[in-house]
């Protein structure tokens, strides 16, 4: 079979692939039938791996921008309750198609929001992958509880749980290959969702091999809530649950205590961490450094865009080095090739993955080529590429495959989508008579 092989790469060299995985990094022998991807002097990565996401909200982008998570919800949920799959679909080919160009081969989306039952919504999401041609880790996210029990959803925005159940089971009938779309059970938050739902999504994910994800010690007032209402922290709620497992990562992990942190590490239960999102809401400050201390997975996550306006994955390198030193007080904590660790093979641990985030034999040959010709005077390019301007990839291939070439995404037409998008997005804001200075 002919070879394709990365030449030209400033860092770590050239990179040979073989059907779909990495066979050999460095200085590779060329072959006569060779099929070579020119890096020209640029930078490579493996792919980065983005593990929490909500791609629905492309269409609600700046809005609740002085809010905090519940007051920012209460705001949206009416809107995207206006949502179908096609706005869905809209959303998912602009929000997929920039997270590859930002150098993300593989996507963890959690979709709760699920508008008079139409689980199309998740056919959508994995046709877009398909079209884009970078790995989903779909997660069928969803609501039981609503406000008239006690939850913060509108009531008409919850699902039966019976109902989440059979969807979930469906769903992961349709689309779960464990390869280039992995479904996982994922109930919305502890405020969102009953405590049944919670441990009979557990039963029905463990039953099947499935991941296990969730929001968990986002905010304050969280806490609170949960204090109030199970008289315990939110990790301890989701210890009694059976939710603190290697099966199992969840979103943000800010307001954690010593003990909790330790806890989590010993479970090895993964965090995603959403750096810009947290600031954004004003949620508070991950303890990355002390999670990863304690043996906890760490992974990348954007988080969606109406709370992370950028939607891509390299901003959210830096910015997560940045929060960390302002946490500590401290500039050595965090160095740019440990949050590149986290964007790669932490985010790939967080997903259950260990054929990703490596450049080497034997992985899957998902790699991003970086274009560097403004780094030359850096002596380290990992330095050069955290601490730089941002920048779009130059090429990214999944399984060996391009889906960008030279900077344009190669199975979709980006420009046509963002164009698409914004039809979709003024149609759910039908108060709005235009979208400049419109009221949020």
């Amino acid at each position: 079979m002919t070879r394709t092989v990365v030449r030209g790469a400033r860092w770590p060299g050239d990179i040979a692939i073989r059907d779909g995985w990495i066979e050999e990094v460095g200085e590779v022998a060329p072959e006569p039938d060779d099929h070579v991807v020119e890096a020209g002097g640029g930078i490579v990565t493996a792919g980065f791996v983005n593990t929490h996401h909500h791609l629905y909200q492309w269409l609600t982008r700046g809005r609740a921008v002085g809010s905090d998570l519940f007051g920012w919800l209460t705001e949206l949920y009416p809107v995207w309750a206006r949502m179908d799959a096609d706005d869905v679909h809209a959303a998912a080919l602009v929000g997929l198609g920039e997270l590859a160009l930002s150098g993300c081969t593989t996507a963890a989306d959690h979709h709760y929001v699920v508008p008079g039952g139409d689980e199309a919504v998740f056919d959508a999401l994995a046709e877009a992958a398909r079209q884009v041609g970078v790995r989903l880790h779909l997660a069928r996210g969803s609501m039981d509880l609503g406000e008239s029990h006690g939850g913060l959803p509108p009531d008409h925005l919850v699902e039966d749980r019976d109902t989440i159940l059979a969807s979930t089971a469906a769903v992961a009938d349709r689309w779960h290959d464990g390869s280039r779309i992995v479904v996982t059970v994922a109930p919305c938050s502890p405020f969102t969702v009953t405590n049944e739902l919670m441990m009979e999504s557990a039963e029905l994910a463990r039953s099947r091999g499935l991941r296990l994800h969730t929001h968990l010690a986002e905010t304050i007032e969280e806490q609170y809530d949960c204090l109030e209402r199970f008289g315990c922290r939110p990790v301890e709620y989701a210890e009694e649950l059976g939710w603190i497992a290697d099966d199992v990562w969840i979103a943000h992990g800010i307001h954690l205590d010593d003990g909790e942190i330790s806890q989590l590490g010993a479970a090895r239960t993964g965090v995603a961490h959403c750096p810009s999102s947290n600031a954004r809401l004003g949620a508070g400050h991950c303890r990355v450094t002390d999670l990863v201390t304690a043996g906890a997975p760490v992974g990348l996550g954007v988080d969606g865009v109406a709370s992370n306006e950028v939607g891509g994955l390299l901003p959210e390198l830096r910015q997560a080095l940045y929060t960390a030193r302002q946490r500590t007080g401290r500039a050595g904590d965090l160095l740019p090739a440990d949050v590149l660790g986290m964007a790669t093979e932490g985010g790939a641990a967080c997903l259950g993955r260990d054929d990703l985030g490596r450049l080497e034999p034997g992985q899957r040959a998902d790699l991003v080529v970086w274009p560097a010709e403004d780094l030359d005077d850096i002596p380290d390019p990992v330095d050069a590429l955290v601490l730089g301007p941002d920048r779009r990839a130059r090429t990214v291939l999944v399984d060996g495959v391009a889906v960008v070439d030279d900077g344009a995404l190669v199975g979709t037409d980006h420009t046509a989508n963002r164009r698409a998008l914004t039809t979709h997005a003024r149609r759910l804001w039908p108060d709005d008579t235009d979208l400049v200075g419109s009221p949020s």
